[in-house]
């Protein structure tokens, strides 16, 4: 067995077409791989050929892994085959945030084309909690389930999964979280992740998970490859909203998943789309994240993660439009709980004294907090205070909550040093969701707070920015516009590239601008050319006094396109630190 996905013995036909419109040719390899910042660049990704820049330029599906490399995919796909040839009933279960919902929805939607007894369902975050319950089990059972597919969880659900065998179900499980030391008892476990794996990427969303499954079912039935390309958008949107790194597999599938988001998007996604104003621009990884993934994640925070799936299933425009307003409603409430928790929860942070650097790690519990937003507290009381942050409420009397890190600090390990302490936990290096009796805390927040102080790094509690380069304003070109838009899509291990220029002074029109004056327009020349190019710097309002003094400064800065131009140049600066 190869470990390609091989087209000789394999339709894939239609992840091979030609994409013209943005294939660099090859002397633009080439010229890009001389020239002294855009080498540097390419050459931080492990890119020093020209066969390797083309081919990161123009990322292949031919190029994707046999998904029967994963260990157990025999054994899923056996299982599936017999299910559906005995008529059996399959649920599709998975989890309630964006990578579970399009997981479900995917492995759903391309099934039922061929297979009418197959449902879906999704846990309700306060009624059934985190990954499999064993009221669910019941309920399918009581229905008729013989066929469980999980996705996105139940790497850890071995008493859950030993209780489906009693009733006579049989679990094929999807996840690309971290495993406990015993595996649960599932006919067969699809994740990369797992110590004895030997597949060739261990990155895998869980959508990610999901799709290899159905390209591997695809396989043994003699489908065509080209109808699973209908399902990328959803993958992309998995792999931008679990911020998965962007490389290898992730890479090529959300390359051509965007392609898919702008020509012929799924119909629920269209609708968000409609909704966020993104109809008739290009669809880019930023949208994801901050539009799209928010919206979607909403209807699991706040309500029940099936409206998502039903949005993502949906056949009919109306029915999709409709989803898609109350979605965006629900989206509307979760900024607004939001922002009350954040602003409680740093005011008594303020009260404790721990905004400063006494503690390396923030340990909060609220019983009153909202379980569907607390994870975004988490996230936010990292960006500010850049520590490692653990925030809980009360669920069902039991104290659950999430947790984020910094960057380079593996929380999931700081949590494991808890064990003993948790009731469930379950993530990745960055996040990780977790439970406790709630007189464990005060028992937990010590122990953890020690762990972290004791194993993270001072330069890990500094927000840091890598710069891949110091630039002249004469090196910010159209060119160099186009090299970055190749390097495309961006996320961990191939971040957008941040700059430097040193020596830069005001031009003379330089402003503030906001609704509370918190924002600098900018307009800056170099110390090197007589160039003057436009930026803007969010929330750095202070810094204008000094600038607008004509004091020299330096800026830390990536390179955006200007849509909004007009007549001007397309180029604006995003600015990240402004230092005198």
């Amino acid at each position: 067995m190869t470990d390609k996905w091989n087209p000789q013995t394999k339709d894939h036909s239609a992840f091979r077409q030609a994409h013209d419109d943005v294939e660099p040719r090859r002397p633009a390899a080439e010229r890009y791989l001389e020239a002294p910042v855009t080498a540097k660049i390419l050459r931080d990704r492990g890119i020093t050929s020209v066969s390797e820049a083309y081919k990161f330029f123009s990322p292949q599906l031919a190029d994707l892994h046999d998904p029967f490399l994963m260990p157990g995919m025999d054994v899923a796909v056996a299982r599936l085959n017999e299910a559906m040839g005995a008529k059996e009933k399959i649920l599709v279960y998975g989890d309630y945030d964006v990578d579970g919902t399009t997981a479900v929805a995917l492995v759903y939607k391309y099934l039922s084309q061929f297979y009418s007894r197959i449902d879906y369902y999704i846990p309700g975050r306060y009624d059934d909690g985190y990954g499999i319950s064993k009221h669910v089990i019941d309920q399918a059972a009581e229905s008729g389930v013989k066929l469980v597919i999980i996705l996105d969880c139940g790497i850890k659900a071995n008493d859950e999964i030993a209780y489906a065998r009693t009733k006579g179900i049989d679990f094929i499980i999807c996840d690309h979280h971290v495993a406990g030391a015993e595996l649960p008892d599932a006919v067969a476990i699809l994740n990369p992740k797992l110590e004895d794996s030997t597949y060739p990427f261990r990155h895998l969303s869980g959508c990610g998970v999901g799709f290899k499954f159905m390209q591997a079912f695809a396989c043994s039935n003699g489908l065509p490859a080209r109808d699973l390309e209908n399902y990328l958008d959803l993958v992309a949107v998995s792999i931008a909203a679990d911020i998965v790194p962007m490389i290898g597999e992730n890479r090529i599938m959300t390359f051509h998943g965007l392609r898919r988001l702008n020509a012929n998007p799924n119909m629920g996604l269209r609708a968000i789309m409609r909704i966020c104003g993104l109809t008739g621009r290009e669809i880019t990884i930023a949208d994801v994240i901050f539009k799209i993934g928010p919206r979607i994640n909403a209807s699991g925070r706040m309500q029940s993660g099936r409206e998502a799936v039903d949005l993502l299933v949906a056949r009919d425009a109306s029915e999709a439009r409709a989803k898609a307003l109350e979605i965006d409603r629900y989206n509307q409430d979760r900024k607004e709980l939001d922002k009350q928790i954040t602003e409680e929860a740093q005011a008594l942070l303020e009260a404790r004294g721990e905004s400063a650097d006494a503690k390396k790690a923030i340990v909060m519990y609220n019983e009153d907090w909202h379980r569907g937003i607390i994870g975004i507290v988490a996230s936010r009381l990292t960006e500010v205070y850049y520590k490692p942050a653990v925030v809980l409420t009360l669920t069902n009397g039991v104290a659950s909550g999430s947790s984020r890190s910094v960057q380079g600090f593996d929380i999931y390990s700081a949590v494991e040093s808890c064990e003993d302490l948790l009731e469930n936990f379950g993530g990745h290096t960055y996040a990780v969701g977790l439970s406790m009796k709630p007189e464990n805390i005060p028992a937990f927040a010590e122990r953890f707070e020690k762990y972290v102080a004791d194993n993270i790094k001072p330069a890990q509690l500094q927000p840091t920015h890598e710069i891949d380069a110091d630039l002249a304003f004469d090196d910010v070109t159209l060119d160099m516009l186009h090299f970055l838009r190749r390097l495309n899509p961006f996320g961990p291990g191939n971040q957008k590239p941040v700059f430097r220029t040193v020596g830069v002074r005001d031009a003379g029109t330089s402003k503030v601008v906001g609704k509370q004056a918190e924002h600098i327009k900018l307009d800056i020349t170099d110390a090197e050319s007589s160039r003057t190019l436009n930026a803007i710097a969010f929330n750095m309002a202070d810094k204008f006094p000094l600038i607008a003094e004509g004091k020299p400064f330096t800026i830390v800065y990536t390179i955006e396109e200007n849509k909004h131009h007009a007549a001007g140049y397309p180029i604006q600066l995003l600015v990240k630190e402004i230092i005198f």
